[in-house]
């Protein structure tokens, strides 16, 4: 018998996030697949009431809590004795979260001091005549795997943005609490503040239905003969203004600063999409001055629909990487593009 654990903390506002739901749909399907088995929700943080009940209905069998204002925060020690206290208190043989930067940095250590093992980068969950299997991804999402382990306590962090997330009306869960005895060596690191940029400045959005890549060629030289660097940012950042899309990057670009040459001053490594870079998952793509070729596409394969800009009806999104290729000069098109925003 398998007892899945759902590990998951609330945001600042008491709600759960996306990837926090897409964790708990493949743990559901999980448990609905398995003969014998029981789902557990584990939630950390200051006040996760309001979490507990929005999944009343997701058909667990408890919820479990840790909450104090000591587990607010994103916080290695912290977060750990946490996920310890509530997987044993839970029993679990299986451990889901969501991939994100928190659990990532935390459950690898807490599998350690379990005696489990943990994957991250999984993608799917399936059940195998009887056998859990695990799908994730190796070499920058390159080459994937499906692994299958018979060692328990199994942790698997879940990408976001791999699943559907989970949704139903909230209801009324019995939460039960879960003690953990923190000493001052938990409380050696704090968390003085949050340093973000302001939402509109912010130019990364996993979340967002389109993502805007910039390639080299903003950056060349125009037919007037001449650079027009500080136009190409104006553009680029009005139009993610106006439609909160998410910015990527070719690698040329971004490392053109190291090679003295023009650069986008908002771009960073960060930014960067293909072989050596992210690759993002987003309903729609569209590339702008960038040429498509196979390390800088392989970045996109997740990208439901692909448009691009160029001029060279030869680049690579022709040839079949792109579903609609506009030839034309990137910069009269956003020009009319942000017009157009404007206006409605």
């Amino acid at each position: 018998m398998e007892t899945i654990l759902l590990l998951a903390h609330p945001e600042a506002d008491g709600t759960l996030a996306r990837p926090a739901l897409e964790a708990l749909n493949f743990a559901r399907e999980l448990a609905a697949g398995l003969s014998k088995s029981s789902l557990l929700v584990g939630l950390v943080g200051a006040e996760v009431q309001a979490a507990a009940n929005a999944l009343a209905g997701c058909g667990a069998t408890r919820f479990l809590g840790v909450v104090g204002t000591d587990f607010a925060p994103s916080r290695y020690s912290t977060d750990a004795a946490a996920a310890e206290a509530l997987c044993r208190a839970a029993g679990a043989t299986v451990v889901i979260a969501a991939g994100t930067s928190r659990w990532n940095r935390v459950l690898a250590g807490v599998a350690q001091r379990l005696q489990g093992r943990a994957d991250t980068h999984v993608t799917g969950i399936a059940l195998e005549e009887g056998r859990l299997s695990a799908a994730r991804w190796f070499y920058r999402q390159r080459v994937e795997a499906v692994i299958q382990r018979s060692h328990r306590p199994w942790f698997i962090l879940a990408d976001p943005g791999c699943g559907e997330p989970w949704a139903a009306p909230a209801g009324t869960a019995t939460l039960e609490p879960v003690a953990v005895a923190l000493t001052d060596a938990h409380r050696r690191t704090t968390v003085s503040r949050i340093q973000a940029p302001p939402a509109d400045e912010q130019t990364i959005r996993p979340d967002a239905k389109l993502l805007f890549v910039a390639g080299a060629g903003w950056t060349k030289t125009q037919p007037d003969g001449k650079t027009h660097a500080e136009e190409a940012e104006r553009i680029i950042l009005d139009f993610l203004a106006k439609t909160k899309a998410s910015l990527g990057s070719t690698k040329s670009l971004v490392d053109l600063r190291g090679e003295g040459q023009t650069v986008l001053r908002f771009l960073t490594h960060l930014n960067q999409v293909g072989q050596t870079g992210s690759t993002p998952r987003h309903p729609k793509g569209l590339a702008a001055c960038c040429h498509g070729e196979e390390p800088h596409a392989v970045g996109w394969r997740f990208i439901s629909e692909r448009r691009a800009i160029n001029l060279n009806p030869n680049c690579g999104w022709a040839q079949g990487k792109a579903d609609v290729l506009y030839v034309a000069d990137a910069f009269a098109v956003m020009r009319r593009v942000n017009g157009l925003l404007a206006a409605t």
